[in-house]
């Protein structure tokens, strides 16, 4: 009896230091304005606990007694406030008011990375600025990073998300769709991406289940803000391929941003093996005006003007390729030029006004003009060599395989407007936000295209039929014509916070009309997420809904062949808006190792394809069928570790797993943006014992696409191309670091500058010849040759950028 007494006295004592050894400690977050904060960050410092606060700033945690306790809250963009509880027990309120910053730090500490619960992913600029890449940093090669996310070709802008063509992703700066050139063909050509680097603000992305107010497009929505400066600043950058400046200014009711970018890359095109004179210039001017008239209405201005030049005179080529068994040879020595020209023109005025605190509304009018042309003659004379292989006895292999001279020639010019007028609300009702727009677009073509090619085997011009000389491929087109497109959305966005978490729900419809073909769209969309109270680590979300990608001019050209071989180019005015059905389903988990935050996000999705117009790609041009004719289906899945692997440096890692197929002529086959498996990592790192010494890493690894012969389809045959494998390095020394907070300030005419680095890169480190495309050789019994047109090899640039 004495024993179960004493036990007894022992459970109890045991029970009263478990209930004290515990503080639970809760209250409010505010900002400066008594608003409460939501999605604040309190962690209690040299712990892995931390919690998030709810729609009303609320939050709780509790931890282990100890004699101090240090909490720290952090929000982006306010000021991280610190406290500390000296012997707390039980029960501990503690209210946190938070200011914002406008102060420029070198880097930030970050404390916990923000759950997705919708749609779209924030992606901070910052992290990609010293990136090692051809574009020099620009926001779409930061995207093929990303995963669902897949390019294969460095010098290009353009980018496949998910098993959609480059055609299929929408871009919005301020709000405003943005349009491509319908010209380009490969990435020499392409220049500067439209996005200009130096002026972004807020870079938003979705791989797949966006919201209603992003338009006709099947794959990705890429939403862009470019930011209004806080006071006078400025940037200039210079290096091997060219150089940016960027200005900002302003005065309180008036602010202003300009960006000026040249680019001169023939060094980096002279490493491709085709061998000659490179003159390609790149010139973009963009700027961004605001003018606040009072506190309700502000208009804004957005203007671009592009002009990219690409002149090429080709002397000679010889391609290695093959297998150590089969190794061949293709020379050719060339005569002609190419002469490119890629003018693009943009503007867009909006008025905005607030109504009331949750109300506001815009009207937008903009216009886009395009002028392509693209005009080349080139002749060549080859000769396709086995080369000097050995046999299965050993003795020396070899021989002519082809000879053959070939002449290429096209004319083409594109005029293309894009007129637009919308207008734009958003209204905040009892908790739910209400989004809602009509469009009218008004779009007009003129076309004057003229292209063939003629081949020569052997003495034979291709094809030979023996009683006349015909070329191997023509086409024309002659095309002026204009359309009307009327747009309207409505959404509905709802965050709901219960017992067993914080549910974020998202519903609404999208509704076009196009007059070309008399056809109705209404495409309903909805996503949910759901943060758990149990363990808020945690997100789940699943979106779903029915999306179309409404066709522009390449997509309803339609080839017809007359009894002589020629192709001409009509317009299917019965053409019919691709489909897409589509299920996502994903999560992210935030934690924290090391003393450092990181996430690891993964989604699974379906498409269910119809109407599709089924395509081909050739380097960067697409060539589409005109009708549709397939219908077929998308699955993968996509995962992403995202964190700081090194304080105060962001790195990530993704994977992915696709596939993509269709039914072409009764024959299922891959769809050319089948890319099975996809790796990437940008990865960052300060050099010990010298902060200001920093290292990045870009690498991607990929598979290769499905490729076919020029005039045939994939049900005909096709092949794999190479896997895509590159990585770029490089360095980036602080000649003039950024002032932390706490520092003394620079005197002089340095106390104007913020940062100076200079840079030096590795452009494909490891030296590996990518395909682009492939050049076929035709011989006289039209047996095909493919030879491989590689990618740019190993180059090296120098880089200085002054922030001031």
């Amino acid at each position: 009896m004495k024993k179960v007494y004493i036990l007894i006295l022992l459970m109890c004592v045991i029970n009263s230091v478990i209930g004290y050894s515990q503080v639970k400690i809760h209250g409010k977050v505010i900002d400066e304005e008594n608003k409460p904060l939501e999605f604040a960050t309190i962690r209690i410092n040299g712990t892995a606990l931390g919690t998030n606060t709810n729609l009303d700033g609320d939050y709780s945690i509790s931890t282990a007694e100890v004699d101090t306790i240090d909490v720290v809250f952090s929000c982006i963009g306010y000021k991280t406030e610190k406290r500390q509880l000296i012997k707390a027990k039980g029960d501990v309120v503690l209210n946190m008011r938070m200011f914002q910053t406008t102060k420029e730090l070198q880097e930030i500490n970050v404390t916990e990375y923000k759950k997705q619960t919708g749609s779209m992913v924030k992606i901070d600029k910052n992290s990609y600025k010293f990136a090692p890449d051809v574009s020099g940093g620009s926001v779409e090669a930061m995207l093929t990073t990303m995963a669902g996310v897949n390019s294969t070709n460095e010098m290009s802008s353009q980018y496949s998300v998910r098993g959609g063509s480059y055609d299929e992703n929408s871009v919005y700066i301020n709000g405003i769709e943005i349009y491509r050139p319908q010209l380009i063909s490969s990435g020499q050509q392409e220049g500067l991406s439209i996005i200009n680097p130096d002026m972004v603000g807020e870079i938003n992305f979705s791989t797949g289940g966006f919201s209603a107010e992003y338009g006709d497009k099947m794959s990705s929505a890429l939403d862009i803000a470019y930011r209004e400066p806080q006071a006078f600043e400025g940037s200039m950058s210079l290096s091997l391929m060219g150089g940016s400046f960027a200005l900002g200014q302003n005065s309180g009711k008036f602010t202003q941003l300009h960006g000026v970018r040249y680019k001169q890359n023939a060094s980096l095109l002279s490493s491709m093996e085709t061998k000659g004179e490179y003159d390609p210039n790149y010139f973009d001017y963009q700027t961004h005006l605001v003018y606040n008239l009072n506190k309700k209405f502000k208009i804004s201005f957005l203007g671009n003007a592009a002009i990219n030049n690409y002149k090429f005179k080709p002397v000679n080529r010889t391609t290695n390729f093959g297998t150590s068994q089969d190794a061949k040879q293709f020379k050719v020595y060339f005569d002609g030029q190419e002469k490119d020209k890629f003018e693009t023109y943009f503007g867009a005025l909006s008025l905005n006004y607030k109504h009331l605190k949750n109300s506001n509304f815009t009207l937008l009018a903009s216009g886009y003009l395009t002028n392509e042309l693209v005009a080349y003659d080139i002749s060549g004379e080859y000769w396709l060599d086995q080369a000097g292989t050995t046999g299965s006895t050993g003795e020396a292999v070899g021989g002519e395989l082809g000879v053959g001279r070939y002449h290429e020639h096209a004319r083409n010019r594109l005029k293309a407007t894009v007129y637009s007028l919308s207008f734009k609300g958003s209204t905040g009702v009892s908790g739910h936000n209400l989004d809602y727009g009509v469009s009218y677009n008004h779009e007009k073509i003129h076309d004057r295209s003229r292209e063939w090619e003629l081949r020569d085997s052997a003495g034979y011009s291709l094809p030979s039929t023996g009683d006349a000389v015909h070329v191997i491929y023509n086409l024309a087109s002659r095309q002026d014509f204009g359309s009307n497109r009327i747009a309207f959305f409505a959404q509905d966005t709802y965050k709901l916070n219960s017992s067993l978490g914080l549910f974020s729900f998202n519903g609404g419809v999208r509704m076009s009309y196009w007059d070309f073909n008399k056809e109705l769209l209404i495409s309903p969309r909805f996503n949910i997420s759901f943060i758990p109270e149990a363990n808020n680590s945690f997100a789940f979300r699943f979106a779903t809904g029915l999306y179309y990608q409404s066709p522009f001019y390449k997509e309803y050209r339609l080839p017809i062949s007359d009894a002589n071989g020629n192709t001409i180019i009509a317009l299917n005015n019965d053409i019919k808006s691709q489909r897409s059905v589509q299920f996502i389903f994903g999560g992210d988990y935030t934690f924290r190792a090391l003393e450092r935050p990181f996430k690891l996000s993964a989604e699974l999705y379906y498409k269910h394809l119809s109407n599709l117009i089924p395509y081909e790609v050739d380097n960067l041009k697409i060539v589409y069928s005109g009708l549709n004719q397939t219908k077929g289906y998308t699955a993968g899945l996509d995962v992403k570790l995202f964190g700081q692997f090194v304080p105060g440096t962001d790195s990530w890692i993704s994977f992915s797993l696709m596939k993509t197929q269709e039914i072409l002529n009764g024959v299922n086959v891959p769809r050319p943006t089948d890319q099975r498996y996809s790796f990437a990592m940008y990865f960052t790192d300060y050099f010990p014992n010298i902060p200001k010494l920093k290292f990045s890493l870009r690498g991607i690894f990929s598979d290769g696409l499905p490729t076919t012969a020029p005039q045939s389809s994939r049900d005909v045959g096709y092949f794999r191309s190479p896997a895509y494998k590159r990585v770029d390095a490089g360095l980036s020394y602080a000649l003039l670091a950024p002032i932390k907070e706490g520092e003394t300030k620079r005197g002089g005419y340095l106390k104007y500058i913020k940062s100076i680095w200079l840079g030096f890169d590795v452009f494909n480190l490891l030296d590996i010849s990518n395909v682009s495309s492939y050049y076929w050789v035709t011989d006289v019994n039209n047996i095909q040759y493919a030879v491989p047109n590689y990618l740019t090899r190993r180059q090296f640039n120098v880089r200085l950028t002054i922030d001031f």
